[in-house]
């Protein structure tokens, strides 16, 4: 349905360091940056596997918080996604477990990013 979606971020660089690490076992990873010369003065960063799908960027946070859930092929990619995330400075929001109240087989972890974000890993899938 979507074709990408984007949210602002109080720190470009600390927030981009931290999806850099927390994303990366998804395989999504920064696949487009444009900076002042395409923006004025703001630098924003597309995140993919093939293309730009998840963007943050900009200088101002939003005053509330969003929720974005990425899809994970399995579950331990799930519990991969959350130790890195974790280990980049995220904060537990909902360690990865399932969530029989959503469905069956919905196995997710949430972490809370450096604005407070919560950002989600899912898998749908038996295991």
């Amino acid at each position: 349905m979507f074709d990408h979606v984007g949210f602002e971020v109080s720190d470009y660089s600390a927030a981009r360091a931290f999806y850099d690490k927390a994303l990366a076992p998804l395989g999504i990873k920064v696949v487009m940056e444009v900076g002042p010369e395409q923006t004025g003065n703001i630098f924003y960063c597309g995140y993919g596997v093939e293309r730009p799908e998840f963007w943050i960027g900009g200088q101002t946070a939003l005053n509330r918080a969003v929720h974005v859930a990425f899809a994970a092929p399995n579950r331990s990619i799930v519990d991969a996604f959350y130790a890195a995330a974790i280990a980049a400075g995220g904060k537990d929001n909902g360690a990865p477990g399932l969530r029989p109240h959503y469905h069956e087989n919905y196995y997710g972890a949430f972490v809370l990013d450096p604005d407070g974000h919560n950002i989600e890993a899912v898998c749908h899938l038996p295991e």
